[in-house]
Formats: structure tokens, C-alpha cells, sequence
């Protein structure tokens, strides 16, 4: 088996182990990306609560299901994308990996692969991504927004009736039946083929790459993610081998860290961009005033800086480095763990056809 291969299996199985354990995290944050609050007296205003404060209202509203929607085609959608970003990545790596020895062998260079090269392997890994999983995480965003969307449409619902029953002079007593008629309405269910079709009737085929140019730009976050993690992990490693304690010896714990400080500086730089996409993805009548709805990046960007603020594209920040930080660092961790583990096990059974 390549080491193409065992990267790509070691990531999908990384990928999922981290997204079960920080899921909750990232679907709370998904909803502070796409909640529009537009500002007042020039200032955009707080969130309502921290992050702990949001997920247990998801748990009294919607019970612990509420953040574990759209869990299935989340776990697929990361075993896919760890799975294609990781495969691409070791067969890039690779290859620069062979440039830099040939290049060596002519005089120049000194035999390892320079910053740039890891950026432009992990773009062009990134970007390949992207384009094959896109679709998925439009509809993880669907089903992780669709209460929410809900809730908007069901507020607009009662100012719409009360505007209504202002107007046309209700009795009181149909105006409150109505009211309650709308408060006893539960949100209808919606599953993965749901999500779908709906994004298919509001757009077409197109619909599912929706958010596609920011995210592509943002393939610049393993870029940077990698870049961070790989330089790290060759110094740590060239100090071993200058203690002469081995190259192997990089432990669990070492990689975890090195992947929490490679994932907290692409989070940071890239932040914003994956606010934009979040609300592209999600669907339109979230926002309930047209003022909040979007019809491409530009739009978005424009809107989000004249209605609610430069701090818009900073919301939920904090539960995104917990969670990104977290789930970096377990899947580089288990990742490497498992690439060990098939590195021993190929060894073993080499052992064993050489005795044969």
C-alpha cells in the first residue's frame, strides 16, 4: 500500500474521530456565523451569551439532538475531505520531496522542501478538496442552521399577523389563537434528502457549490495550517537527531501540541472568510430583512461591513479556536498514530514473507 494511501485512511479516520468529539462546538458556532444582528448607534451589538450559554438553549429547546444535526453527512463529508486532502497531499509531498533530492544531487539546495513548496503542495490539495466535497458541507450547514432558519421564519410569520391584526381591527381572541396556532407549530423534519432538494429548488446544480470562492480562498488555511505543522515538526525532528535520540521519537503529546499551534494561526488569519461562507451556505430566509440576504461574496461582504459591522466577521471566534484547535489536534495525533501503526505492520509482514 502507497503512502498515499495510508495518509488518505490515517486522515478520513482521524477526521472522524476529531469531528465527534468537537461537533457540538462546531454547530454552535455555525449558528453565531449565520445569526444577522444588525448595529446600533454605529456599534454592532454582543452576542446573547457565551458559548456555553448558546449550547445549553439548544439543549432545552431542541434536546442533545439539536447539536448533533447534520452529524451523518458531517462525518462523510470529513472522512471524504481528510481522505482527498491527505491522499493529494502525500502525492504532492512526494514529489517536491523528489525535486528537492534531485536538485540537491545538480549542487543546489540542501535537499529538504522550503516553505513555499509546502504552501503550493498544501493549496493544491486544498483546491482539490474543495471542489469535491463542496456540496456536502452545503448541506451540513443546512441542518446545522435549519432550526435557527425556522425560528426566523416563524418570527416574521407573527409580525406579519400583528401588523395584520393592527390594520384590519382582529378580535383579540382570533389574534391569540392564531399566535398560539404559530407557537404550537414544531419545526418539520429535515433530513439530509431534504436539505438537498431544497437547495436544488432555490438554485439548481449550482446551489451546492454556493460559498465555493471563499472557501477556495480559504484553502489558504491548511496552507498556512501545514506550513506551521511541517516546519515545526522538522525542527523538533532535527533536534532529536541532533540529540541523537532518533527520528522517530516525536511523541503523541509533541504532535498534538504541534497541531493545536499549526490550526490556532491559520484560524485566526482565515476567520473571516469562513464567517462569509457559513452564510452563503445557509439558507437566505435565516435572516428574515432582505438587507441580511446575499446574493454572491461581494454582496455578503459588503452587506455584513454596512449593516452589522467590521465585528461580524468575528463572531463566535472563540468557539472556533476551541473547537478547530481541539479537533486539529486529535486528528494530527491519531493520524500519525495510525501511520505508525501501518508502518509497523508492513514491516511485520515483510518480516514474515522473508521467513517464508
Amino acid at each position: 500500500m502507497s503512502n498515499a494511501v495510508v495518509n488518505g485512511l490515517a486522515g478520513a479516520g482521524g477526521g472522524i474521530i476529531a469531528q465527534i468529539i468537537t461537533y457540538p462546538l462546531q454547530s454552535v458556532n455555525t449558528r453565531q456565523h449565520t445569526e444577522r444582528v444588525a448595529k446600533k448607534g454605529g456599534r454592532s451589538l454582543p452576542p446573547t451569551g457565551g458559548t456555553l450559554v448558546q449550547i445549553l438553549q439548544v439543549v432545552r429547546s431542541e434536546g442533545w439532538g439539536g447539536l448533533y444535526s447534520g452529524l451523518k453527512p458531517s462525518l462523510l463529508g470529513t472522512a471524504a475531505s481528510q481522505g482527498i486532502y491527505y491522499y493529494f497531499y502525500q502525492v504532492f509531498k512526494n514529489k517536491a520531496v523528489a525535486i528537492a533530492v534531485a536538485r540537491k544531487i545538480k549542487g543546489r539546495g540542501d535537499g529538504t522542501v522550503g516553505v513555499l513548496s509546502w504552501l503550493v503542495v498544501a493549496a493544491i490539495a486544498g483546491s482539490l478538496n474543495v471542489l469535491l466535497t463542496n456540496p456536502i458541507w452545503v448541506l451540513v450547514t443546512r441542518m446545522q442552521t435549519h432550526t435557527q432558519a425556522e425560528r426566523k421564519i416563524m418570527e416574521a410569520k407573527k409580525e406579519a399577523l400583528l401588523m395584520e391584526a393592527s390594520e384590519s381591527n382582529f378580535i383579540g381572541s382570533t389574534l391569540q389563537e392564531k399566535l398560539a396556532q404559530l407557537d404550537a407549530t414544531k419545526p418539520r423534519p429535515y433530513t439530509t434528502l431534504h436539505a438537498a432538494r431544497e437547495v436544488y429548488n432555490e438554485a439548481g446544480i449550482t446551489g451546492f457549490w454556493k460559498g465555493i470562492i471563499p472557501t477556495l480562498i480559504m484553502v489558504c488555511n491548511p496552507s498556512i495550517q501545514f506550513m506551521i505543522y511541517e516546519s515545526s515538526l522538522k525542527y523538533q525532528r532535527a533536534k532529536r537527531e541532533t540529540n541523537k535520540q532518533g527520528l522517530n521519537n516525536v511523541t503523541a503529546l509533541e504532535i498534538f501540541l504541534l497541531g493545536a499551534l499549526a490550526k490556532l494561526g491559520a484560524t485566526v488569519s482565515t476567520y473571516p472568510l469562513l464567517v462569509v461562507k457559513s452564510r452563503l451556505q445557509a439558507k437566505q430566509e435565516i435572516g428574515g430583512n432582505i438587507l441580511f440576504r446575499y446574493s454572491g461574496t461581494l454582496d455578503a461582504i459588503m452587506k455584513m461591513i454596512r449593516f452589522e459591522g467590521l465585528s461580524s466577521f468575528y463572531k463566535g471566534m472563540s468557539t472556533k479556536i476551541v473547537q478547530s484547535v481541539l479537533a486539529a489536534s486529535v486528528l494530527f495525533m491519531v493520524k500519525e498514530e495510525i501511520v505508525k501503526a501501518c508502518v509497523v505492520l508492513a514491516g511485520k509482514c515483510q518480516k514474515l514473507n522473508i521467513v517464508k
